[in-house]
């Protein structure tokens, strides 16, 4: 019998991020800790951006499939929520919970219950949209403290292609001492005009792709955009379930699957599957999270031609402990069973 408690807390953010559409201060983020009575593993959902997917809905949603029998499987735990309509952040915070639990109770690290090899490739670090002189002062301080090697800007600014040209410009003068890889996110900021003159100026300027830069529901508008693309071309906000990669197979050149939008690692794998059975490149991107969630990502991080996870990195303070290490530009998987992240509140009982 498993016995399943939660925890609500806020994540507060060192600096607010700001996106295409509205600015982050911080986010109230439900824990979910499933325990067999000797192991307890442990997920986490960020609320998302829109459809009410809160951690008060979350607890209440899991609280409802704990009442209706819980089952140790991630996979037909993940069915069962699916079925039940449980918003996919709570998914996920379950499923990595049992995943997390599994690879415990085996005595393996996770990534290696999941049988993949510790090995990937680096992650971006991200700066959001400011005014010029603040996004020198902080693409200086991210870059200073984590050494990274790659630096996802955000722009999309419903300001306007200046607005959005100053910041990058700024982000990209300030990295040049650091000499990262610079990549673009425009959250869906533009449409078909804007994103044609944006993809040509951002490829000029050695930009690696450009994510999401259309909103999502304009994704007829892709080919339109993809056709002598310049520059490749990933979508995000487009993909929630391995359908959904259906939808844009043939109109972009890869796609980013998050955990809090496809409810844990069992659809994220299946998501990997079907893009490469279309050809298509692969990223795991992060929202608010902390190192739990972070960890869970990191594991499976041998699946990606690209990495994303860094929100843990920008917390004030993260509530999480022993996650996923930034090494040498890579978020480095953890040698102990599990995940290895744990809330500093929190101990596993063994």
């Amino acid at each position: 019998m498993l016995n399943l408690t939660f925890r609500q807390l806020e994540l507060k953010k060192r600096h607010p991020l700001t996106i295409s559409r509205g600015t982050t201060i911080s986010t109230i983020n439900l824990f979910v800790l499933v325990s067999d009575g000797t192991h307890t593993g442990i997920g986490e959902m960020c609320p998302a951006d829109a459809n009410g997917w809160t951690a008060e809905a979350g607890e209440a949603q899991l609280s409802a499939c704990r009442a209706a029998g819980l089952s140790a499987s991630p996979y037909l735990a993940w069915e069962a929520m699916n079925e039940a309509g449980v918003h996919p952040p709570a998914m996920a915070a379950l499923e990595v919970a049992l995943w997390d639990l599994l690879a415990k109770q085996a005595g393996l690290p996770l990534y290696r219950l999941l049988g993949l090899p510790k090995e990937q490739v680096e992650t971006s670090v991200t700066v959001g949209l400011n005014p010029p002189e603040v996004t020198r002062e902080r693409t200086r301080e991210i870059l200073e403290e984590t050494r990274a090697k790659c630096l996802k800007i955000k722009i999309g600014s419903p300001n306007g292609t200046d607005y959005d040209q100053a910041h990058f410009l700024a982000a990209a003068e300030a990295a040049k001492p650091y000499r990262p890889k610079l990549r673009v996110d425009a959250n869906g900021g533009w449409d078909v005009p804007t994103a044609r003159m944006m993809l040509k100026w951002l490829a000029e300027r050695g930009v690696d792709y450009v994510e999401q830069p259309l909103a999502l529901g304009a994704e007829e508008d892709l080919p339109a955009i993809f056709e002598g693309r310049p520059v490749p071309i990933f979508v995000d906000e487009t993909i929630k379930f391995a359908p959904d990669v259906l939808k844009v197979a043939g109109c972009v050149d890869g796609i980013n699957l998050k955990l809090m939008k496809c409810g844990g690692i069992c659809e994220a794998m299946r998501i990997v599957a079907t893009a490469r059975a279309h050809g298509l490149k692969t990223m795991i991107g992060c929202m608010s999270e902390s190192s739990v969630s972070i960890a869970a990502g990191a594991a499976m991080g041998a699946l990606f031609d690209h990495i994303d996870l860094d929100s843990q990195l920008g917390l004030d303070p993260d509530p999480a402990e022993g996650g996923a290490r930034l090494v040498d530009g890579r978020i480095v998987p953890n040698d102990v069973p599990g995940h290895g992240a744990s809330l500093s509140e929190v101990r596993d009982a063994e």
